[in-house]
């Protein structure tokens, strides 16, 4: 087996528990992991602001991959962008107006500035359990959209979000990337902005292999982040799509899965 140089792991569902915390001893495992020189990547749908704030925690030095792949940035340094994948904005009026038109509440994040037409109970259950900030910006339909990271569609009817995710994932085909990253949330945005080219980025750029690389992940928006990987590991709590296509799948987020595959994939060979 080759020598895992990179661990890319997914946030809510796999590090963190429904509470919105890693276990202490997920925060050990990644400590030492540091340690050992392994490159400790957080691969999400959050935007950059909460993501930077869960890397300064967790005691991480790599950059972060943010909004499905769309976004990967340096928060250690000097905050430098590195890929950054935006939405269309012809595209972006459409969804929006496909969203409206449906009733379906929405998010949209423009330059790392989380915003929504309207106050709600949904967006500030999202917020308060992330500890970020948003904007109310009332209609939004003579906005400039240039730099619009992705839009989020949040219903708390679940059969509602997977046809969502099924109708216009059909109508965008080609032209827009469209995943349900819970059974609540279904996200818009590039073709570009996957977790596994965004994976693959920071793997050219460091000259590190596929085989090199080990991926754990809980939802199906983590099934490309997988692809990218040479180890692929599914949560124990994650979708049946992702275990389909994962080589292991190990024990639940609250019961330590991540430091469980760590240890099994990665320890012996750094003496974790």
């Amino acid at each position: 087996m080759n020598k895992i140089k990179m661990l890319v792991l997914d946030i809510d569902g796999t590090i963190f528990k429904k509470d919105y915390t890693a276990t202490e001893g997920v925060k050990s495992t990644l400590k030492n992991l540091v340690k050992a020189g392994i490159k400790v990547v957080l691969c999400t749908g959050r935007m950059y602001a909460a993501t930077k704030a869960i890397a300064q925690e967790l005691g991480l030095c790599t950059p972060v991959i943010c909004y499905q792949g769309g976004l990967v940035k340096n928060f250690y340094e000097n905050e430098d962008t590195l890929w950054e994948k935006n939405m269309n904005p012809v595209i972006a009026r459409e969804v929006i107006n496909d969203l409206k038109q449906r009733n379906i509440f929405f998010n949209f994040y423009i330059n790392d500035v989380l915003m929504v037409e309207h106050d709600s109970y949904l967006v500030q259950q999202y917020v308060d359990a992330r500890n970020i900030e948003y904007k109310i910006v009332g209609s939004c339909d003579n906005m400039d959209l240039t730099g619009l990271n992705k839009i989020l569609a949040i219903d708390d009817d679940t059969k509602l979000i997977e046809n969502l995710q099924k109708e216009l994932s059909e109508k965008y085909k080609d032209k827009l990337y469209v995943i349900r990253s819970t059974p609540r949330f279904c996200e818009f945005s590039s073709t570009e902005a996957t977790k596994g080219n965004a994976v693959r980025f920071l793997a050219d750029r460091w000259g590190i292999k596929k085989e090199e690389i080990m991926a754990c992940g809980d939802q199906d928006n983590d099934i490309e982040m997988l692809l990218a990987a040479g180890v692929k590991v599914a949560m124990g709590n994650a979708t049946e799509d992702l275990k389909k296509i994962a080589d292991y799948i190990t024990e639940t987020v609250d019961n330590d899965g991540v430091p469980a595959a760590v240890s099994k994939f990665i320890g012996e060979e750094y003496g974790l």
